[in-house]
């Protein structure tokens, strides 16, 4: 069915979840994942982490990103609430993955290899909720960022 004309320049932009702790999160996403941090956003009472995928390979300045935000497709929003990262009493957010309230499941990442970027995850230490080896799909698997949200891992060929 063709998108009609008012809809024909929709773009999905971004998916929003909450994190106790940014420094922790970004560096998941940053150094485990790969992302690039494109743009923050400091608020009184919380702060906005925009990233994703460099698909210039290097070429675009830090500040090309940040004015590009806004015309990027599958952007990952970390929301920190000031104070959570030092609070005793916070317990964290829901993944969306326990009862009751199943709701929110995961954010998925392509990778050319899934073998090696498993090895990867496994040496670095990134906790799975999933392992190729484990239940029946023996081609995807499930890593746990900081927060607990799961983050599932799919080769960029592969077939639903």
């Amino acid at each position: 069915m063709p998108r009609s004309a008012e809809t024909a320049k929709f773009a999905f932009h971004h998916t929003m979840i909450r994190v106790k702790d940014p420094k922790k999160s970004i560096d998941f996403y940053t150094n485990i994942l790969g992302m690039d941090l494109i743009h923050e956003a400091p608020n009184s009472d919380f702060t906005l982490y925009f990233l994703g995928y460099d698909k210039s390979e290097g070429q675009m300045s830090a500040e090309e990103k940040a004015n590009g935000l806004w015309m990027r497709d599958a952007v990952l929003e970390l929301t920190w609430n000031h104070g959570t990262e030092s609070d005793p009493e916070f317990k964290g957010y829901s993944s969306g993955n326990t009862d009751p309230g199943r709701g929110f499941g995961h954010i998925a990442i392509t990778v050319p290899d899934i073998e090696e970027a498993c090895a990867r995850f496994e040496k670095l230490g990134v906790q799975f909720k999933k392992r190729l080896t484990d239940g029946k799909m023996k081609t995807i698997a499930f890593i746990l960022d900081p927060d607990g949200y799961w983050v599932e891992i799919v080769p960029q060929r592969f077939k639903v």
